[in-house]
């Protein structure tokens, strides 16, 4: 049985689980608190990146002695396996933790109820629930990675007041300063950044988080199925950031086989893939562990990551600016677009409007 109490201690698990955000992939958000019999917070912690220490040991490292007879909540099922860290169970169980509550399973087949399992095999009182609905969406991206051998897609786009992405002869800039910010603050956030041949070949982008610290370096991914990048295009020029992968069919690489040279030549790495096949891509990029994608142009892509039924979260941030005419909105981003944009979040002058197509259960 849980209480309103352990809804409250797993609040502040939740909200320490962020502080990692950004910086422990491919390894999950987790967040630990230790609350004595007394209900004293006596030891608290988060996974902070991977390889280090989990949320769990930090938090019973602070506790030290203390730790006997408390209560733990985590954020996530503790691990069973030896990996990069040893068994966390172990570690709770030597502590003398009486209970434990946690938010949710662990769906990493190596986990998966084991440490739960192992718990209570050993007399600790365990609990499951509190806080679950937010912990599963604080860890979509790793929740899918592992269930669907794929990265958590974003699909992020700017539209005009009048529902236009831009104009298809040059570069409009239809967001703020805010709605900059926010989105530079998004790519310090995510594993890889997406866009295609049309973006690459109007806008010339860097694809760096700029304003913003990164600690790991960003994938940035250029989908240009047909071949049509020139090696001059800026973002080449970028790998001091982080691994650039262009995406390209079999039978453009080989007609374009000296600029693909190049390329390889330079240190950008060169994915051939079955012509314009997202699910190929997204199963290329869970292999190099990207449990995070970010698909930020133009519409043809965006269209075929909706048609491949391969978007997990959908943003629109929505400028008062009029063009009047240009690009519009492809036809399945438009329904859902209807559908959401009354709820949405001001930044600056702009709106942002957000849904989860799949949701997080």
């Amino acid at each position: 049985m849980t209480t309103s109490r352990d809804a409250q201690w797993m609040d502040r698990a939740l909200a320490l689980a962020e502080r990692g955000r950004g910086r422990t992939s491919p390894n999950p958000l987790v967040g630990a608190v230790v609350v004595s019999p007394a209900g004293v917070v006596v030891g608290q912690g988060a996974h902070l990146e991977a390889g280090g220490p989990h949320a769990e040991v930090h938090a019973l490292d602070m506790a030290g002695a203390r730790a006997r007879g408390a209560t733990l909540y985590c954020t996530l099922e503790p691990c069973t396996h030896t990996g990069r860290t040893g068994p966390c169970v172990e570690r709770i169980v030597a502590a003398g933790i009486r209970r434990v509550v946690v938010a949710t399973t662990d769906p990493n087949p190596r986990v998966n109820g084991a440490g739960l399992a192992y718990l209570r095999a050993r007399g600790v009182e365990v609990h499951e629930g509190p806080g679950s609905g937010q912990a599963r969406r604080q860890n979509a991206p790793f929740f899918t990675w592992i269930t669907r051998h794929r990265p958590f897609v974003i699909l992020k786009m700017a539209v005009s007041g009048d529902g236009f992405v831009g104009r298809a002869e040059s570069r409009e800039r239809l967001t703020g300063a805010a709605a900059d910010r926010h989105f530079h603050r998004q790519r310090a956030e995510v594993d890889a950044i997406a866009v295609g041949s049309g973006t690459v070949l109007v806008d010339d982008p860097l694809l760096t988080p700029r304003g913003v610290h990164r600690p790991r370096p960003l994938v940035r991914v250029v989908a240009d199925w047909s071949g049509r990048v020139l090696p001059s295009a800026r973002v080449f020029s970028t790998l001091d950031v982080g691994p650039v992968i262009m995406v390209i069919s079999h039978a453009a690489a080989a007609r374009e086989a000296a600029a693909v040279r190049e390329l390889e030549s330079r240190g950008v790495t060169i994915m051939r893939v079955a012509d314009r096949s997202v699910p190929d891509l997204l199963r290329r990029l869970a292999d190099r562990e990207v449990v995070s994608l970010l698909v930020e142009g133009g519409p043809r892509l965006h269209e075929a990551f909706h048609a491949a039924g391969a978007v997990d979260r959908l943003q629109w941030i929505v400028s008062p600016r009029m063009l009047g005419h240009g690009v519009p909105l492809g036809p399945l981003a438009a329904r859902r677009f209807e559908e959401d944009r009354r709820h949405g979040t001001p930044l600056g002058d702009d709106v942002l409007v957000e849904c989860d197509v799949h949701g997080t259960d």
